[in-house]
């Protein structure tokens, strides 16, 4: 079984913050990403930023991870590590059954070593996890978007299998009660995984989108994904780097009060390179007709 180094994995310090393994995870997502890269191998490459990611960012995952690492520094065998839940398995009250993920599932070493925790792609049939009765749902943006369903085998005296419905617009950490599944309430908190394109601010969607030198100066029409398909936006002339245009209406669902959040699309100008003589000229012109200074203000030269 392959050991894994997830800081190696996301190109990150163990010393690395929440915010910039967040960062290194979306910035490799888009890299990475099926529907982005055809490269055979990008899918199984996603996988396993996906894995580290969702080991990382979990406080409790992430320090069971880091003993581990410093049990290995001090010469022990990194197999010997691994911790299952106590008791019989037929002592475990709760089964989460996640469907298996897109890209064929958690590794092996993550399976074992997280498995009391909830957090492998469970196989159906199999009753799992820590009393009292509650479980977590990992679910996409999209399926936080639309709503989704899961189910849930619940094992308190009585087998019983029963179905969460996720509704739209529900967000990390809040919890779905299920009434009546066992001799109390079954209670599901949600954890949405993080998206290669969107991140989320409240309701609101943000993405951020390059657009050439040229198009951000004359202005251009582009087109820009959302969670329903991709729509026309018009870039006004002399965009600014990092500009901000907000699309009405095309955020998240909002749980209570109706309506929808909106999508931030951040504007990135991307600079040519390898200018052609003819190129250069012309911007030598441009700057001698613009003679401007944009750090006047700073009383630099």
């Amino acid at each position: 079984m392959e050991f894994k180094d997830y800081y190696r994995i996301l190109g990150v310090d163990r010393k690395a913050d929440g915010k910039a393994i967040g960062e290194a995870f979306r910035r490799l997502a888009r890299q990475y990403h099926p529907d982005v890269n055809k490269d055979p191998k990008a899918a199984e490459k996603f996988k396993e930023i996906n894995e580290a990611y969702q080991v990382l960012s979990d406080p409790e995952k992430r320090a069971r991870y880091d003993q581990m690492l410093d049990l290995r520094e001090r010469g022990m065998p990194w197999e010997q590590v691994f911790t299952r839940p106590g008791g019989r398995p037929e002592e475990w009250t709760v089964l989460f059954e996640q469907p298996q993920d897109l890209f064929g599932g958690f590794s092996e070493f993550f399976r074992r070593f997280f498995a009391d925790l909830g957090g492998e792609p469970f196989e159906a049939g199999r009753v799992w996890s820590r009393p009292p009765v509650a479980a977590t749902a990992e679910i996409s943006l999209e399926e936080a978007f639309r709503g989704t369903e899961r189910e849930l085998v619940v094992r308190n005296g009585f087998p019983r299998r029963v179905t969460v419905r996720i509704p739209p617009g529900v967000r990390t950490g809040q919890k779905v009660r299920v009434r009546g599944a066992a001799d109390g309430d079954v209670y599901v908190e949600v954890r949405v995984q993080p998206h290669p394109v969107f991140t989320r601010e409240g309701d609101d969607l943000v993405c951020e989108i390059p657009i050439s030198l040229t198009e951000a100066l004359l202005g251009a029409e582009i087109e820009v994904p959302t969670l329903e398909g991709r729509v026309k936006v018009q870039v006004p002339p002399e965009t600014q780097h990092g500009q901000v245009l907000r699309l009405r209406g095309l955020g998240m669902p909002r749980l209570r009060g109706g309506g929808r959040g909106d999508l931030l699309v951040r504007l990135k100008v991307v600079l040519p390179r390898g200018l052609s003589a003819e190129e250069r000229r012309l911007v030598e012109q441009l700057a001698k007709l613009r003679r401007e200074n944009p750090r006047a203000g700073m009383g630099l030269k």
